[in-house]
C-alpha cells in the first residue's frame, strides 16, 4: 500500500507540473524561464510507472519548439529537455522507445537548422554566449543519441511497422547531423565517436537476433515466418543506411587534411565490420562495388597528390614524410582487401578498376626508385603498400567463389599483349619511366590496355605474384604459368630490356618481425621470382605447363630472354631430382639429334648451334653423371657423320669437358686428338674440294673449341699444328678455286684459334715462319689488297696477336719477325668497323699487359681507328688514341651500378637492335615451326626404342641446279658486302636494314640446302 501511495503521489506531482506548464503565460522570455524551472522539477522526479514516463516524454516533445531560437533562453529550454529525457534512458523504457526516438528526431532536425544559423551569425558578445550554450546543447544531444542507441540494443528487434519506420528515420537523422557537425565543430568529435560506436554495437546485436537466410528471395515462402522476415529486412535496411552514411563520413574525413583521423579510422573500419555481418547476405542490398571503388579512388588520389608534389622536388624525402603519405593509402587498401575477401563476386565487377589502381602503385614505386632523392620513399612504399596491393589482387584470384574462367580473365586483362604492340624509343629522356610521375595517375581504365607507361608496373606486379605463388590456389598458378611467355615477350621491348639490366629495386628478405631491405638489380629480382614459382609448381600438375615453357624457349632468339630461361634450366639441373633431370636430358638429346638430322650446318646462328649452345649452358650446372649421359648419347657412335657433327657443335658451344668423369674425359680427349691427327695428316687437294662446306674440317674445329676448356700437352700437336698452319696459308695463296679457298679460310681461322690457346707455342722457333706467312698473306702478298674474304679470319688473327705477349720480341727495324708483327697490328688497329675496332683494341690491350716491349707505340699506326674524331671521322691524333685506349682499359675493370642517362641510352639502342633481330628470327622460324615440332615429338617418342634411318632419294635436276645457283649467288653477294663494309660508313641505317634482310635470306637458303641434302 505504501508503494501505491508513493506512486500515486508521484503521479499527482507530475500532473500538477503538467498543469503548471500548460498555464504558463506572459512574455516569451518569462515563459521559457518558467518552463525551464518546471521541467527541472520533472527531472528531479523519480518516475516508476511506464504511463508516467510516456506522459513525460510527450510533454518534453511538445515543448521542444520546431523554430530556431533567437536568444539563449530557447537553447537553455531544449538543453533542459534533453537532460530530463536522458535521465530515464537507463531505466526500463520498453513501452516508450518510440517516444524517445520521436524526441530524438525532433531534436536532430532542430539542431541541424540551428547549426547552420549559428555558423552564419555575427560574433557579438551576446551571440558568443548564445553559440557557447548551443554547442553545449549539441554535445548533450549527441550524448543523448548515443544513450538512445545503447537503449535500443537492450531490446529485441521491433516488429511494429510504425516503430520500424521511426527507428530507421532516427538513425538517418542522427548520422546526418553527425556528418554536418564534425566538419564544422571539432569539439564534437569525441561525442560523435561515441554515437558511431553505439550505432555499430546496435548493428551487431540486431545482426545476431535475425535469421539472415530469410534474405534469400529464392526460399520457399510457405515455410517462412513473415514477421521474422520483416525484422530481417528492417535490420538490413538499418545496416545499409549506416554503411552509406559511414562511407560519406569516411570520404569527408579523408579530404579533411588529416584532422579527422579518428573519424576516418572509425568510419571505414565500421563499414568493413557492418559488411561482415549477415554472412554475405547484404550483397543484394548494399552497393559493395561502389564502396570498393571509393576506397581505391581515395588511395589513388592520395598517391597522385604525392606524385605531383614530389615530381618537382629536389631534396630527399624523409622516412617520416613517406610514412605520413603512404599509411593512409595502406589503410584504404587494407579495407578494400577485407571487403573484397568477403564479397569477391561483387569485387570482380570492378576488377579493371582494382587492377588499374594496383598497376599505378606498382609503377609509382619504380618511378621513385629511379631518382636518388626519392629512394627512401620507394623503400617505404615497398614496405607498406607492396604486400597490401598484392593481397588486394589475390583477394579475387584466390577466392573459391570466383570461377576459374573469371580468374583467367583477370590475368588476361592484367598481362595483355596490346601494351607492347609497338615502340621505337631510342632516347632515354622519352622513355616511359623518365616521364613525370603524376602522368601515371592520369591513365583511365579504357586506355589501360594500350598504355605503355604502365608496362614496367605490369612486369613488377607479375614478379610479385610469382613471389607470393606459395599462397595462390592451383588454378591461379596454372593461369600464371600460361602467362610466362607474356613475360618474355614484354622483355623483348627495348625499354623493358634496358630497365631490367640497369634499374635496381628495393626488396625485403627474411621472415619474422624485422625483414631486411636490400637494393638489388631488377634482373636478379626477376630471376628470384621465377625460381620461387618454379619450386612451388614443381610437385604439382602445373609443372607440365612450366616444363613446356622451358622447352618452348630453350633457344629463344632474344639474348636477355635466353639468359633468363637458361638460369631456370641451370637451377633445375642443380636442385631437381636426378631421375627428373635424366628424363628431360634424354628429351633434349633427342631434340638435338632431330635438329642435326635436318640441318647439319654449323654457322654461328644455325638451329643446331643454338640448340647445342643451350645444352652446354645448362650442363655447366649439371652433375658428372648427367654430363656423361649427354656425351654418351651424342658422341657414342664416333663412326657416324651425324655424331661427329653434333659432337663438334657441342664443343664449339663450350661443352664442359672438364666436368666429365675421368674415364669419359680421357675418351673424349683421345677422340679429339685422333680425329685431329687423322685429318691434318690426310688433308690434300682432293679433300679440300670434295667435302661439303657445312661440315668441312670438323676435327680441326673440334680441337680449337676443346682447347678453350681443357689443356692438351702432346709435343706432336705443337709441331704438326704450326706446320699445318703454314701449309694452309700457302695453299690459300696459291689456290684459284673458290671452294678450296673457302675451306682454307675456315682451317686458317680454326688453327689460329688452336695456337692462341696453346701459349707455349709462341716460344717455338717455328713461330717466326708463321708470323712472316701471315704478314705476307694479309699485307704484302699480291692478293692481300683485293681479297675481300680474308676479313673472316681477322677475329682469330686478333686472338693470335693477343697471345704475342708470351713471346720474346726484339724491338729492332732489322728484325723481320718484329717488323711483320708491327705491320699486322697496324692493319688490325686501322680497321674502321666497330666490331673489328673492339677486337683489335681488346687484343692490343691483352698484348700490352703481358709483353716486355718498351716501345708499344711502334705497334700503333698513325691511322688507327681510335685516333680519329668520332663525329667527323677525320683528324687523326695520337693523343686521342692513347686517351681512348686508356678509357677502354678502365671500362674493362670498372663496373658501375648507378644508372646514368648514357647507360640507359646505350641499352635502349641495343635493345631496339636485339628486338629487331629477335623479330626477324621469330618470323623466319614460323616457316618450318610446325614441321619441326612434329618431327621433334616423333624423335622423343622413338629415341629409347630405335635409331632414325635416313634414306637419300634423288631430287629433280632442276632443284639441285637451282640450289647451286642460289648458293653461288650468296657467295657473290658476300664479296660485294665485304667491299661495301670497307668503303661505306655514312649509310648506317640502310646498311643495317640491308644486312638484316640479307641474313634472313641466307638462313632460308641454307635451310633449303640442308633439306635438299637430307632428301
Amino acid at each position: 500500500m505504501e508503494g501505491e501511495r508513493c506512486g500515486g503521489g508521484e503521479s499527482g506531482d507530475l500532473q500538477s507540473i503538467f498543469e503548471a506548464l500548460k498555464s504558463s503565460d506572459g512574455a516569451m522570455k518569462k515563459v521559457v524561464e518558467t518552463r525551464v524551472q518546471l521541467l527541472s522539477k520533472l527531472g528531479d522526479s523519480n518516475l516508476s510507472e511506464k504511463s508516467d514516463l510516456a506522459a513525460l516524454l510527450e510533454c518534453l516533445t511538445t515543448y521542444w519548439e520546431d523554430f530556431t531560437c533567437l536568444d539563449v533562453s530557447q537553447c537553455l529550454l531544449n538543453k533542459t529537455i534533453l537532460n530530463v529525457a536522458a535521465k530515464y534512458l537507463d531505466s526500463d523504457i520498453s513501452g516508450c522507445l518510440g517516444l524517445f526516438l520521436v524526441l530524438g528526431i525532433k531534436a536532430s532536425t532542430w539542431c541541424a537548422k540551428h547549426l547552420k544559423m549559428t555558423l552564419l551569425s555575427i560574433e557579438e558578445s551576446q551571440e558568443e554566449e548564445h553559440c557557447t550554450l548551443f554547442f553545449q546543447l549539441l554535445l548533450d544531444f549527441f550524448s543523448f543519441s548515443a544513450a538512445v542507441f545503447s537503449a535500443l540494443a537492450r531490446y529485441p528487434v521491433s516488429e511494429d511497422k510504425e516503430l520500424i519506420v521511426i527507428v530507421e528515420r532516427f538513425i538517418l537523422e542522427q548520422l546526418n547531423i553527425a556528418k554536418e557537425s564534425i566538419s564544422e565543430v571539432k569539439d564534437v568529435l569525441k561525442v560523435v565517436q561515441m554515437v558511431l560506436d553505439a550505432v555499430l554495437r546496435l548493428c551487431r546485436v540486431y545482426s545476431q537476433a535475425v535469421d539472415w537466410e530469410l534474405c534469400d528471395s529464392g526460399t520457399e515462402r510457405s515455410s517462412i515466418d513473415y514477421e521474422e522476415a520483416k525484422s530481417t529486412k528492417h535490420v538490413s535496411n538499418i545496416i545499409k543506411c549506416i554503411i552509406g552514411k559511414m562511407c560519406e563520413l569516411g570520404i569527408l574525413a579523408a579530404n579533411d587534411g588529416g584532422t579527422l583521423v579518428t573519424i576516418l579510422n572509425l568510419s571505414w573500419k565500421g563499414v568493413v565490420t557492418l559488411l561482415q555481418l549477415g554472412k554475405g547476405a547484404l550483397a543484394a542490398n548494399v552497393n559493395v562495388p561502389d564502396i570498393i571503388l571509393t576506397l581505391i579512388s581515395l588511395a589513388s588520389e592520395s598517391l597522385r597528390r604525392a606524385a605531383e608534389a614530389w615530381s618537382t622536388r629536389t631534396e630527399a624525402i624523409s622516412v617520416a614524410e613517406a610514412k605520413r603519405t603512404f599509411l593512409p593509402v595502406k589503410f584504404y587498401l587494407i579495407n578494400a582487401v577485407r571487403i573484397s575477401s568477403q564479397y569477391p563476386c561483387q569485387a570482380f565487377s570492378v576488377y579493371r578498376e582494382i587492377i588499374l589502381c594496383v598497376l599505378m602503385i606498382s609503377n609509382f614505386g619504380f618511378c621513385l626508385s629511379i631518382e636518388k632523392h626519392l629512394k627512401t620513399a620507394s623503400e617505404v612504399l615497398a614496405e607498406l603498400l607492396e604486400p597490401t596491393y598484392v593481397h588486394l589482387l589475390n583477394s579475387l584470384l584466390n577466392s573459391a567463389q570466383v570461377k576459374e574462367e573469371l580468374k583467367f580473365r583477370i590475368l588476361d586483362w592484367l598481362f595483355i599483349d596490346e601494351c607492347n604492340s609497338s615502340s621505337s624509343v631510342v632516347d632515354p629522356t622519352q622513355s616511359y619511366w623518365a616521364k613525370s610521375m603524376e602522368t601515371i595517375f592520369t591513365v583511365s581504365c579504357k586506355a589501360m590496355t594500350s598504355s605503355r607507361i604502365l608496362l614496367l608496373g605490369r612486369v613488377a606486379l607479375f614478379l610479385n605474384i610469382l613471389k607470393c605463388s606459395p599462397d595462390l590456389e592451383e588454378d591461379v598458378r596454372h593461369g600464371i604459368a600460361r602467362k610466362l611467355g607474356w613475360l618474355l615477350d614484354v622483355l623483348v621491348d627495348e625499354e623493358m630490356y634496358s630497365s631490367v639490366l640497369v634499374l635496381q629495386v628495393p626488396t625485403f628478405y627474411g621472415s619474422g618481425q624485422t625483414p631486411v631491405l636490400v637494393w638489388q638489380p631488377m634482373f636478379s629480382s626477376l630471376i628470384h621470382s621465377l625460381k620461387t614459382f618454379m619450386v612451388v609448381v614443381s610437385p604439382s600438375p602445373v609443372w607440365s605447363e612450366f616444363e613446356f615453357f622451358l622447352l618452348q624457349n630453350f633457344s629463344h632468339p632474344h639474348f636477355l630472354c635466353w639468359e633468363i630461361v637458361m638460369e631456370l634450366w641451370c637451377f633445375m639441373m642443380r636442385h631437381a631430382e636426378i631421375e627428373m633431370v635424366k628424363d628431360i636430358v634424354d628429351k633434349l638429346c633427342s631434340l638435338l639429334k632431330s635438329v642435326a638430322s635436318t640441318q647439319s650446318d654449323l654457322t654461328p646462328n644455325c638451329p643446331l648451334r643454338k640448340m647445342a649452345r643451350s645444352i652446354c649452358k645448362i650442363l655447366s650446372s649439371a652433375t658428372e653423371s648427367i654430363v656423361d649421359q649427354v656425351y654418351s648419347s651424342i658422341a657414342g657412335d664416333d663412326k657416324l657423320q651425324l655424331s661427329l657433327v653434333m659432337h663438334t657443335a657441342l664443343l664449339m658451344e663450350g661443352f664442359p669437358l672438364n666436368l666429365l668423369s675421368d674415364s669419359k674425359k680421357n675418351i673424349a680427349i683421345r677422340r679429339i686428338i685422333t680425329d685431329y691427327f687423322g685429318f691434318i695428316d690426310c688433308l690434300d687437294d682432293k679433300t679440300l674440294l670434295d667435302c661439303s662446306s657445312g661440315v668441312f674440317g670438323l676435327p680441326v674445329v673440334a680441337m680449337s673449341a676443346a682447347l678453350q676448356s681443357i689443356e692438351v700437352e702432346i709435343s706432336d700437336i705443337d709441331m704438326k699444328t704450326l706446320k699445318f698452319l703454314v701449309a694452309i696459308i700457302r695453299k690459300y695463296r696459291s689456290s684459284m678455286d673458290n671452294v678450296m679457298k673457302d675451306h682454307c679460310r675456315k682451317l686458317l681461322s680454326e688453327t689460329l684459334g688452336i695456337v692462341s690457346n696453346m701459349k707455349h707455342l709462341y716460344a717455338s722457333e717455328a713461330m717466326e715462319e708463321v708470323i712472316l706467312e701471315l704478314q705476307n698473306l694479309f699485307i704484302s702478298g699480291k692478293a692481300a689488297a683485293s681479297d675481300t674474304r680474308l676479313y673472316e679470319c681477322k677475329p682469330d688473327l686478333a686472338s693470335f696477336l693477343a697471345g704475342l705477349g708470351h713471346m720474346e720480341i726484339v724491338e729492332s727495324d732489322k728484325n723481320a719477325k718484329t717488323s711483320a708483327l708491327w705491320e699486322l697490328y697496324h692493319m688490325l688497329l686501322s680497321e674502321r668497323h666497330w666490331a673489328f675496332v673492339h677486337l683489335a683494341i681488346s687484343a692490343f690491350g691483352n698484348f700490352s699487359q703481358r709483353t716486355s716491349c718498351n716501345h708499344l707505340w711502334r705497334f700503333v699506326p698513325q691511322n688507327a681507328a681510335l685516333s680519329f674524331d668520332l663525329e667527323t671521322g677525320d683528324e687523326a691524333n695520337e693523343e686521342r688514341f692513347t686517351s681512348e685506349f686508356k678509357a677502354f682499359l678502365d671500362k674493362e675493370i670498372k663496373v658501375t651500378v648507378i644508372p646514368t642517362s648514357e647507360q640507359l641510352g646505350l641499352h635502349l639502342k641495343e635493345g631496339l637492335i636485339l628486338k629487331e633481330m629477335a623479330a626477324a628470327a621469330l618470323k623466319l622460324s614460323k616457316v618450318d615451326k610446325e614441321a619441326m615440332e612434329c618431327e621433334c615429338e616423333s624423335e622423343i617418342m622413338k629415341i629409347e626404342n630405335e635409331k632414325q634411318t635416313h634414306k637419300r632419294r634423288k631430287l629433280p635436276d632442276g632443284i639441285n641446279k637451282g640450289m647451286e645457283m642460289l648458293q653461288h649467288g650468296l657467295k657473290v653477294m658476300d664479296d660485294g658486302i665485304s667491299e661495301w663494309q670497307k668503303n661505306e660508313f655514312k649509310t648506317k641505317e640502310f646498311h643495317k636494314q640491308f644486312l638484316a634482310h640479307y641474313s634472313s635470306l641466307k638462313d632460308v637458303i641454307d635451310y633449303l640446302a640442308a633439306l635438299a641434302g637430307c632428301y
